[in-house]
């Protein structure tokens, strides 16, 4: 790792990133929502039934770059007024997707936390324009980035003056098939045996699959991961986008009381 500068990997006390009285980095965050903002009632009831199963911070997408420019591609500033009255419903921060460097002053207005995709990671005017923003950066790695070009890029954003950056592990590109991506367990640990930023995983975009969401997310919790980011909808079967990977509320909570168990245990005999 001899290109990463010093910011990243100099010794220094570990990160803690507050938003909205979460502090990320210091215990386990809990952050869960619906891949996109699709209604006030879809995006609020979620909101409602995440925060009662102990979601620490609200997802969801008023923008979605897609694969294909004829799949759905989000509700923009009206989803982003949606997000807002789900926190003001719930009292949960709010993270969505930035992809435009235009656009992150005026969702830098909406979102507690401004997230940067696992497409744009090495979208470097966006890195810099988010690293200028004064609101913390989720920052995604690439589906075919190595660990270096993930901590790179994280550097983009320190660099501009921002130090509140999340890593979050989604998954890579292999030759399996089975899941959606595969989830880089192993990062967790090398992240942050690296670097001072708290690290996160998204098993939901990993696998594409519910049943598998649980195990990696406590497999996760066991490597020391700082936080969970899971897709949660009111009712998938009416999901616009990623209706295979997203949970029902009731296993999110079946989930929730597992993972929170585990880190109790290890958190006590540590």
């Amino acid at each position: 790792m001899k290109h990463i500068e010093l910011s990243l990997l100099r010794e220094q006390e570990r990160t803690v990133v507050e938003v909205g009285g979460v502090a990320i980095g210091k215990g386990l965050c809990i952050i869960a929502g619906p891949c996109s903002v699709e209604s006030e009632k879809q995006t609020i009831g979620t909101a409602v039934a995440v925060k009662e199963a102990g979601a620490d911070i609200l997802r969801g997408g008023a923008f979605k770059p897609r694969t294909s420019p004829y799949a759905f591609q989000g509700l923009g500033l009206k989803g982003l007024k949606i997000l807002k009255k789900a926190k003001e419903e719930t009292g949960l921060p709010i993270v969505t997707e930035v992809i435009d460097t235009r656009d992150v002053p005026w969702v830098s207005e909406y979102a507690d936390i401004l997230q940067i995709g696992a497409r744009n990671m090495q979208n470097f005017s966006l890195l810099k324009e988010a690293g200028k923003a004064h609101k913390p950066v989720l920052l995604k790695r690439g589906m075919n980035s190595t660990i270096e070009e993930f901590l790179n890029c994280a550097e983009y954003i320190l660099s501009a003056g921002n130090p509140d950056v999340i890593l979050c592990e989604r998954g890579i590109r292999t030759f399996e098939t089975y899941t959606r991506n595969t989830l880089d367990i192993s990062a967790v640990p090398a992240l942050k045996e690296l670097t001072h930023l708290p690290v996160i995983i998204d098993p939901s975009h990993a696998t594409g699959r519910i049943s598998l969401i649980p195990s990696l997310s406590l497999a996760a919790v066991a490597a020391g991961a700082d936080g969970i980011m899971v897709e949660v909808h009111i009712n998938p079967a009416e999901a616009i986008c990623d209706k295979d990977q997203a949970m029902t509320p009731k296993q999110f909570a079946q989930m929730m009381d597992h993972v929170r168990t585990l880190h109790s245990f290890m958190k006590g005999a540590a």
